[in-house]
């Protein structure tokens, strides 16, 4: 009898399998897919905003000022006659730019704190968490205001602020997590064979909470976007001529009752891509949670 030799499968083959399976229950939801299709839309408008705006969004045209939406400017003109569709387009560049530093900088600052503080618990968890509990005490936009206030404004502080508000959830989810793994049995024979506290948190507790922390990243987002657009409403977030969802709000707020669009093309573009990213964030806890 010919026996079938069964060739190990290689690390790369596993994590493809697991990738191809986690997309097929991620798009098993209509309602994950359709945030998954808004989220790949706003990136292709981001990084396709010169191709796709008809109009350079800061030029201006005094002789088409505040007109209706129609066949020349889709999503009308504003009190220059910028167009509005053009600005919303480059808008969404700068809300995906917000987006990706406040997670660029969120994500490993509150993984690190979490796990530290999980793991070695006593003195360490104590002043770390009260660390985080301050932050938590207060309202992430009140918070913000803060940090811009004394920062001044400007794009680049409100992300600094908005990060400063946003990390604590993220460490207090990796703590719960390292506090569960760090009596495992992996870690306890680990720890047998001499492995260092900081080898035994990089590769083997790290890789564990990794899950869990983007999809509480991918959920906060939509908290980063209505933040960002509340700072910029006040004048605190990027300022003029850039384009921006929240301060395009704030300048056509004066002309709302006659030229709604001003105001509903920006909000409208917020709504349906916070919207999209907290559908993309239950589809990814579907994935990711074990219990599910």
């Amino acid at each position: 009898m010919n026996s079938t030799l069964t060739l190990p499968t290689t690390s790369a083959q596993a994590t493809r399998s697991r990738l191809l399976r986690a997309a097929r229950h991620l798009f098993h939801n209509p309602m994950t897919l359709a945030g998954s299709l808004v989220v790949l839309l706003l990136v292709a408008v981001a990084a396709c905003a010169p191709l796709i705006a008809p109009f350079d969004p800061q030029a201006q045209d005094l002789a088409a000022t505040l007109q209706a939406p129609g066949a020349g400017h889709w999503f009308g003109t504003d009190e220059y006659g910028r167009d509005v569709f053009s600005r919303v387009v480059w808008g969404a560049r700068t809300t995906l730019y917000i987006v990706l530093l406040v997670t660029a900088v969120v994500g490993p600052v509150g993984l690190a704190v979490g796990t530290v503080s999980g793991y070695f618990g006593g003195m360490v968890d104590t002043v770390f968490m009260r660390v985080t509990d301050i932050f938590i005490s207060f309202p992430s936009l009140v918070l913000a205001l803060a940090f811009v206030a004394a920062l001044g404004p400007g794009l680049e502080h409100a992300v600094i602020a908005i990060a400063l508000t946003a990390w604590p959830p993220i460490a207090r989810l990796a703590r719960a997590e390292t506090r569960t793994l760090r009596n495992a049995d992996f870690v306890s024979a680990a720890r047998l064979l001499g492995a260092s506290p900081a080898r035994i948190l990089l590769r083997h507790i790290v890789p564990l909470c990794i899950s869990s922390v983007v999809v509480r990243l991918t959920m906060n987002m939509a908290g980063v976007i209505l933040t960002a657009a509340g700072l910029g409403f006040l004048g605190l977030g990027a300022q003029a001529p850039l384009s921006e969802w929240g301060a395009m709000i704030s300048a056509g707020r004066r002309y709302m009752m006659e030229c709604w669009w001003l105001v509903t093309m920006p909000g409208a573009a917020i709504m349906l891509v916070s919207l999209a990213f907290n559908l993309l964030g239950d589809g990814l806890r579907d994935v990711f949670d074990p219990r599910s």
